[in-house]
């Protein structure tokens, strides 16, 4: 699924109901699919998550303890029992999970069966193919629905080789990188978009995996499944034809994995391809592992700091906190100690949104607005 300016990306969204499948993985981070889906989506109107470990909670609770409307249900049959606006039934199965490797497990398939022979479309992130399935194909086709492999990779001749025209693109670009995978830099990518566009700014994501495109990011790629020849040609189309849809003042990049991480080393090729002017870097102040490979203890963040900054050439603008395992004494202490590692700020945006993030990012904007010969106040200063 490559960006082509994302030609599904029709303005009578939603699709149609999704159910989100996460049995056993919600609230854990085998489970980000899902909780993107929860926390923002325009491509559905999302009316229930699968996972009996959370049946009958609210799915905005548990993950951030603010209700958002959306049931946890403990199976697809009390899933389907569910209507949305208007009465309206599920039409959609979305597979919410995002296990090491992308496998479907075995009993996920089954339910997806189930899905497919309730009448649902089933859309999946997952590297295994449901559409390549000759059963689950031939259950598609019987029920007149339809899957859709989100990662299956676009055909060759519609992928781009990198060409330069990144330097057309004026507005300011903002990489949110990590020092880990599953450590939130989608959401806080959003959110950094929600505080521009708040200020009155145009800002627009730049969506590089399968869960800002199921969100519908409108111009987004699926990095991980692309061609390793084409992947800084896409990156840079993407950026350009973000820029050249709108003429936006920022676009933000959704990072993946961390330069680091022993097995999704990511960030390298958006340093490379998507020349971004400041990073954004997201971590997570209580890891010492890699997420879900114990004995691979986390860089530290001064290090991978200077890992991003000697790679790109551009400074890490400020710093923003996965809170997960700190009360609300403990994210101080971890705001209060990064600022006084690093001197950078340090902001849990989930948590106090986007706004100080977007007030420590001024004076970057305001270079990308001279850079366009327009003119604005002056930054103001930024407390650290």
């Amino acid at each position: 699924m490559s960006d082509q300016k994302q030609k599904d990306h029709p303005t009578n969204w939603p699709e149609g109901g999704a159910l989100v499948y996460c049995q056993g993985a919600f609230n854990t981070t085998y489970g980000k699919t899902a909780h993107g889906l929860v926390r923002r989506s325009e491509r559905y109107d999302v009316l229930a998550v699968i996972d009996a470990v959370w049946d009958g909670r609210d799915a905005g609770e548990v993950l951030d303890g603010k209700a958002c409307g959306i049931p946890v249900v403990a199976d697809l049959e009390a899933a389907l029992r569910l209507r949305g606006r208007g009465g309206s039934r599920p039409t959609h199965f979305v597979i919410g999970l995002a296990p090491d490797g992308g496998r479907l497990p075995d009993d996920a398939r089954a339910v997806a069966a189930a899905a497919l022979t309730a009448g649902l479309h089933v859309d999946s992130g997952l590297h295994d193919f449901l559409g390549d399935d000759p059963e689950l194909s031939a259950l598609a086709a019987r029920h007149g629905v339809r899957i859709r492999d989100v990662r299956r990779t676009p055909p060759r001749p519609e992928l781009h080789f990198f060409d330069g025209r990144i330097t057309q693109v004026e507005a300011l670009k903002v990489a949110v990188l990590g020092t880990d995978s599953a450590v939130g830099k989608r959401t806080t990518a959003w959110l950094l978009v929600d505080a521009f566009r708040a200020a009155g700014r145009r800002a627009e994501l730049v969506g590089t995996g399968q869960t800002a495109w199921l969100q519908g990011a409108k111009h987004s790629l699926i990095l991980d499944s692309l061609i390793n020849d084409f992947v800084s040609g896409e990156i840079e189309h993407t950026v350009w034809s973000c820029w050249e849809d709108g003429r936006p003042d920022v676009i933000v990049l959704e990072g993946q994995g961390s330069l680091l991480n022993p097995a999704y080393p990511g960030g390298f090729e958006l340093l490379a391809a998507g020349r971004p002017d400041v990073v954004v870097m997201q971590h997570a102040p209580a890891r010492r592992e890699y997420d879900g490979f114990p004995g691979n203890p986390l860089h530290d963040l001064p290090t991978q700091i200077r890992a991003v900054e000697l790679i790109s050439g551009r400074p890490v603008g400020a710093v923003t906190i996965n809170h997960e395992e700190l009360d609300a004494a403990g994210i101080e202490a971890a705001r209060a100690a990064i600022t006084a590692e690093t001197g950078l700020p340090a902001f849990d945006v989930l948590r106090e949104g986007g706004e100080g993030l977007y007030r420590a990012l001024l004076p970057w904007l305001h270079e990308a607005d001279a850079r366009r010969g327009l003119r604005r106040d002056p930054p103001p200063a930024v407390p650290h």
